[in-house]
């Protein structure tokens, strides 16, 4: 005789089976695609398994779902956006010079890693980070324009640094 389900478990089941629907069909009218819609669902119930909030749907199961799916929504368009950016830096490069599938892949992989470690950190932190990284600006410059001292730059830039080691670290085989 198969063990009985946990009460948690039956309640995830009962909220896909009543809402999964209605979920897919509303994520494709925010997504414009039905396979993205798919995906996103389907992360939603796992999401839900996975967090502590599984019992909580209540009387409005669909707010707390819609509440989940609006994050992965959001984390969806970011992830899209650091991969357009990419392919069109990607595109300007001459075809010899342009990284095999497989490369793309990875550095992708990298680029969503390092995204959400940056996304965990300040906004301060991240925008020395960015002066530093992107914009060239050296560390005494960076003090000046943000009117803080050379130490300070110096803290933020190694808690950036240490949030992209870590994520390169979690997503690296």
């Amino acid at each position: 005789m198969p063990a009985p389900e946990s009460p948690s478990v039956d309640n995830v089941t009962k909220l896909y089976r009543e809402h999964h629907g209605w979920l897919a069909m509303w994520l494709r009218k925010k997504l414009g695609s039905s396979f993205d819609a798919a995906d996103l669902a389907h992360d939603t119930f796992v999401r839900l398994m996975a967090g502590r909030r599984r019992d909580e749907a209540g009387a409005e199961p669909r707010a707390l779902l819609a509440h989940i799916a609006k994050g992965l929504v959001a984390d969806h368009w970011r992830r899209r956006a650091v991969e357009d950016a990419y392919l069109a830096a990607v595109a300007q490069l001459p075809a010899a010079e342009a990284p095999s599938p497989e490369a793309r892949a990875l550095i992708l992989e990298t680029l969503h890693a390092i995204d959400a470690a940056l996304r965990s950190l300040s906004a301060r932190t991240r925008e020395i980070f960015v002066l530093s990284q992107f914009d060239g600006l050296g560390y005494d410059e960076i003090a000046r324009a943000q009117r803080v001292s050379l130490s300070t730059v110096k803290r933020h830039m190694q808690a950036a640094f240490a949030a992209c080691l870590i994520a390169y670290q979690a997503d690296a085989p």
